[in-house]
């Protein structure tokens, strides 16, 4: 093929999934009689995993001697800080304005909060609140592997900065600080606003969906995603899914 051919097929190539990607956007609507998802997230044959990390530099902020870090928290078999989310959906009711910004703290040479939640393409601002150097390094967990998203030096106390966080593939962030070991934090990014975290029961709910079929995930930090099959939501009735790990 001739260059200037193979050019044009490439740039047609091009459009043609940038069509797509705009044709899979998510339409906010006005939803009548929606109905609801609710149910549980069982930790199957997962442990409680904690990791104990020495605190060896900066004790007058961060700490001294050790932190555990609890990277599965599990309640009488219930999976604790996981979420539930519905994939794949065109359209529904509107992101909650909260989702739109995340503010992430690095206090104590921790981050808070240590488990977060925002709208894909929405804004993370990072403050540093500590009086020293912290370095924030944001990946995109996309299965096992993970790609750098923010990889940020914060040397002084009160700097500030605000990106936008874009997902390709992945639902969420692991967040780490590159001056301490000991700090973990995680963050859920939503492409639509059918998801909720499960309560300290390891219990969720959904709501205001339109009627439908869809697809639901099991997103959790340090586990990864399972899938939970799908749900048929009738409108103006919550439907039952127990998923386990």
């Amino acid at each position: 093929m001739k260059p200037f051919l193979t050019s044009l097929v490439a740039v047609a190539a091009l459009l043609g999934m940038a069509a797509g990607a705009d044709a899979a956007k998510y339409k906010e609507i006005e939803v009548a009689d929606g109905g609801a998802i609710a149910g549980s997230v069982s930790a199957g044959s997962n442990q409680p995993e904690t990791k104990v990390f020495t605190i060896s530099k900066d004790p007058a902020i961060c700490g001294e001697g050790t932190r555990e870090v609890n990277f599965v928290r599990i309640n009488n078999g219930m999976l604790l800080d996981a979420v539930v989310f519905l994939v794949k959906v065109k359209q529904g009711k509107p992101f909650p304005e909260e989702l739109k910004e995340l503010t992430l703290e690095q206090k104590g040479c921790a981050f808070r909060p240590a488990l977060g939640f925002m709208v894909n393409k929405g804004n993370m601002t990072i403050v540093n609140s500590d009086g020293t150097l912290h370095n924030i390094h944001t990946y995109e967990q996309i299965g096992k592997a993970r790609r750098t998203v923010i990889n940020i030096s914060q040397p002084n106390k009160g700097d500030t900065v605000t990106k936008q966080i874009k997902l390709r593939k992945g639902n969420g962030m692991k967040i780490e600080c590159d001056a301490h070991d000991f700090m973990h934090g995680f963050v859920f990014v939503a492409k639509n606003p059918y998801f909720a975290a499960v309560d300290e029961n390891g219990r969720f709910e959904i709501d205001d969906i339109p009627p439908g079929t869809y697809k639901v995930r099991v997103w959790h930090g340090f586990l990864g995603e399972i899938d939970a099959g799908e749900v048929e939501v009738a409108a103006g009735q919550t439907a039952t899914l127990d998923a386990s790990y």
